[in-house]
C-alpha cells in the first residue's frame, strides 16, 4: 500500500475530558520531508494530539489536513503509527505478527512478508524472527514495534516516543530509517524526552506545555538565530574584552573569557566580532573565538517556564 505523502496541518486542535483540557487550541504542520520533533513534558498534551490526528481519539475543536483538505480514515491508515502503548501480542511470534500487522493494513502477504524481513534485518533482528515478542528485551520488543510502522511504505509517520528504550548503535538505525523515509517527502512527527537526540535529528520543533504550543520553529530560531555567546581564549590575559564597544563580559578568567554580544543584527554581530579579533591581535593574539551553542534544553525550559 502507498499513498502520496502530503503536509498534515493542525489547526485549532482541542480536546476536553469534562472540565479538563487536554489540548489547548493548538496549531502546527508536520511539512513534507522534514522530521518534526514533538517535545514537552509528561501531561504537556503530546499523546492525545498525536492520537487525535490519527482518529483514535475525537477531537472536541479545530480540524486536522491532509494536504489542502480533511483528512479521512483512508489517509490516516496510510500513515505509520507507533502508539504510546505498544500493541503487541507476547506470545506469537515476531515476523509472524508482523506479517499479519500488514495484511490488516492492506499488504499482500508477500509482499508483506518482503517488508518484515527487511526491517527485521536492518535493525538488527534478523535472526529472532521466530523468537516470540516475550522473548525480546524491552528495547527489542521497540524495534519491533517501530517495525511495524515503517513497514507499510507510509505517506506519512507519527511516532509516540520511538527511541525509548533503544541503544545507541539502534537509536543511529532508527534515524537512518526515518530519514531514508524523509528523503522520499514523507512527513515525520515523533516525540520524545531526548532533547539531545531531537535536537540532533529533527529540522523542526514543536514545543508544547499545558496543552498548548509554547514555541515552533528549526533548533537555530528556536535559540534566537546566531549564538550571542561566544568563548575567546588570548594569549595573555582577557581582561582587556570589557573594554570593546559593544562586547559584555559575562566571565573572565586569566586569558579565557566568556563574551556576549547582544547585537540588533547578524551584520552588527560580525561587525563587534571582527573589531574584537582585531583588538585581541593589538594585545597579543588570540588562540580561540567560538560562538557557544545553547542546548535545546536550556531553550525548552525558558519557553515553558
Amino acid at each position: 500500500m502507498s499513498t502520496t505523502p502530503q503536509t498534515i496541518t493542525v489547526e485549532g486542535l482541542t480536546r476536553r475530558f469534562g472540565d479538563f483540557t487536554a489540548v489547548d487550541h493548538v496549531d502546527f504542520t508536520v511539512e513534507r520531508g522534514l522530521m518534526t520533533g514533538f517535545v514537552g513534558g509528561n501531561g504537556a498534551g503530546k499523546t492525545t494530539t498525536m492520537r487525535m490526528i490519527m482518529g483514535v481519539l475525537g477531537i472536541t475543536e479545530g480540524r486536522v489536513l491532509w494536504g489542502d483538505r480533511p483528512i479521512t480514515t483512508a489517509d490516516q491508515r496510510a500513515i505509520g503509527y507507533m502508539p504510546e502503548e505498544r500493541g503487541l501480542y507476547p506470545k506469537q511470534k515476531v515476523a509472524d505478527q508482523l506479517i499479519y500487522l500488514g495484511q490488516l493494513k492492506g499488504m499482500g502477504r508477500t509482499q508483506a512478508r518482503n517488508s518484515v524481513m527487511e526491517l527485521l534485518e536492518r535493525l538488527g533482528l534478523g535472526e529472532r524472527t521466530g523468537d516470540s515478542v516475550e522473548e525480546l528485551s524491552l528495547g527489542n520488543q521497540q524495534r519491533v514495534q517501530i517495525a511495524a510502522s515503517l513497514m507499510i511504505e507510509p505517506a506519512a509517520l507519527i511516532l509516540d516516543e520511538p527511541f525509548s528504550g533503544l541503544d545507541p548503535e539502534a537509536v543511529d538505525s532508527m534515524a537512518d530509517l526515518l530519514r531514508e523515509h524523509t528523503s522520499r517527502g514523507v512527513p515525520v512527527l515523533f516525540s520524545s524526552h531526548q532533547l539531545d537526540l531531537v535536537d540532533r535529528l529533527c529540522d523542526k520543533l514543536v514545543i508544547l506545555a499545558k496543552g498548548r504550543v509554547r514555541a515552533t520553529g528549526t533548533p537555530t530560531e528556536l535559540r534566537g538565530g546566531a549564538p550571542r555567546r561566544h568563548r575567546l581564549v588570548a594569549h595573555e590575559d582577557a581582561g582587556w574584552v570589557r573594554a570593546v564597544p559593544g562586547v559584555a563580559a559575562v566571565d573572565v578568567d586569566g586569558p579565557t573569557a566568556v563574551i556576549d554580544v547582544p547585537a540588533d543584527s547578524v551584520e552588527e554581530r560580525d561587525r563587534v566580532l571582527a573589531q574584537l579579533l582585531s583588538e585581541g591581535l593589538r594585545r597579543g593574539g588570540i588562540s580561540e573565538l567560538s560562538p557557544i551553542i545553547p542546548p535545546l534544553s536550556e531553550v525548552y525550559r525558558e519557553v515553558t517556564s
